[in-house]
């Protein structure tokens, strides 16, 4: 009988091991997942063509878009702190960050992985070339700024073409 006891307590540990390895395992494997596909609410005017193909250019580099048509974006930029100025045709949230028009992606994903004091970035209007708004070989020079609390602006990078 205790023999048989003892076999029982062996086989549980034994299935308590393998359930917590298997855990310690896959957990990492969760988090790459969720942080190689971050999500991003896009809110956009519903006549807006250009904002659509942003959001392709969003999915294609990994991230879970979600579009919100509304006719009134100006409520909801001052909301976010988006400055008037800087603003544009569209307004994401991604990762907690406002990103406020055709940001490349690249910019984004800066952001994301450093991680400063910001409440977001923007490119002002809608320059030719940026993301979304490609037009054959044509091309504006732009510039991403940042934007803080204190409605401090700086220039987050440069793109000259």
């Amino acid at each position: 009988m205790i023999r048989i006891k003892n076999l029982v307590q062996i086989l549980i540990l034994s299935w308590i091991t393998s359930l917590l390895t298997l855990a310690t395992l896959l957990w990492p494997m969760q988090t790459a997942v969720a942080e190689s596909e971050p999500s991003a609410v896009v809110y956009r005017d519903p006549s807006c063509h250009c904002c659509g193909r942003w959001i392709e250019h969003l999915a294609a580099a990994g991230f879970q878009p979600q579009s919100i048509e509304t006719d009134d974006l100006e409520s909801l930029k001052q909301q976010y702190g988006v400055p008037d100025q800087l603003s544009s045709c569209h307004t994401a949230i991604i990762d907690g960050y406002v990103i406020e028009g055709h940001v490349p992606i690249a910019d984004i994903q800066r952001l994301l992985a450093q991680r400063p004091n910001l409440v977001g970035i923007t490119v002002p209007g809608m320059p030719i070339g940026t993301p979304g708004m490609e037009s054959g070989d044509q091309r504006d020079s732009f510039t991403v700024f940042s934007f803080d609390q204190q409605g401090n602006q700086a220039v987050f990078n440069q793109y000259s073409f």
